[in-house]
């Protein structure tokens, strides 16, 4: 089967289990099925995995769920995890709040190029849209057209440009925006070797720029960040963040200084333990 993957994708989540089958839906709905999902979960309780196993056995695409222990904030670790076990040679990240449009993984497929990796688009949505989001709204693609978000009552916003199907606005958009290619863990996309060169994540690494500060070793071993916001687009479903910590965030700026500083390309506390 790992012959005819074209991309694995990897969905990180916690404990939202709603907004996760509105998330597995979507890629249930890709334009193309070559691909397969691994789930890294760091530590949801039962109702995550009832939702992973009812969607498993409706769908063809292969789904594995990595799950570890609740110890507070690990996501790097499970992450890293995740990055082991993935069959296919190319890694798209995204987390489990942010619905895909039906081109997504084609998209990213369509764009990847060597030495490269892609740093797709996200749309936040209002708390209020959020709860209006069903699965029939996924099907129809209605959650994408800015007519149906605007009429819901998503303010009108610049930002709405992303949701364009238009292949040349898109292009000419992502070659405007001052907005830098980062590895933003919400949707981006590399060669599964290119994240092992630099061996994944920092594990000690809490919330807050863990997925940039990976990019930036991946930047400091010569891989080229391409910007791809207004083409491969997810919507983001409105969560607040009750792991936000003022000491871990410090922590991981120092540990990113010290990436852009000494231009690591490599963590001793990544996939690989020394």
């Amino acid at each position: 089967m790992s012959q005819q993957l074209k991309a694995s994708v990897i969905i990180s989540t916690y404990n939202q289990p709603n907004w996760l089958e509105l998330v597995l839906y979507s890629y249930h709905l890709q334009t193309i099925k070559e691909f397969e999902i691994i789930i890294a979960d760091d530590g949801s309780d039962n109702k995550t995995k009832a939702v992973i196993d009812t969607f498993s056995e409706k769908t063809q695409i292969s789904v594995t769920h990595l799950w570890q222990e609740d110890n507070g904030f690990q996501k790097t670790k499970i992450l890293n995890k995740a990055i082991v076990a993935a069959s296919s040679d190319y890694l798209i990240f995204t987390d489990g709040d942010c619905i895909a449009r039906n081109d997504f993984v084609e998209t990213h497929l369509k764009l990847k190029r060597t030495n490269s990796a892609l740093s797709g688009g996200y749309f936040k949505l209002t708390k209020a849209i959020s709860d209006k989001i069903t699965k029939d709204s996924i099907k129809q693609q209605k959650c994408f057209d800015t007519n149906w978000l605007l009429a819901e009552g998503q303010p009108k916003s610049f930002k709405l440009n992303k949701l364009t199907t238009s292949k040349k606005k898109a292009a000419f958009l992502n070659w405007i925006t001052p907005t830098k290619a980062t590895f933003d863990g919400m949707n981006v996309s590399c060669y599964k070797k290119d994240i092992l060169a630099v061996n994944g994540f920092d594990e000690r690494m809490q919330y807050g720029g863990e997925d940039r500060e990976v990019g930036e070793r991946m930047m400091n071993n010569g891989i080229r960040f391409l910007q791809i916001r207004y083409s491969a687009i997810c919507l983001h479903l409105f969560h607040e963040r009750p792991y936000k910590n003022e000491e871990a965030e410090k922590f991981n700026k120092e540990i990113r200084k010290i990436t852009r500083s000494t231009k690591s390309t490599y963590t001793n506390f990544g996939i690989k333990k020394h």
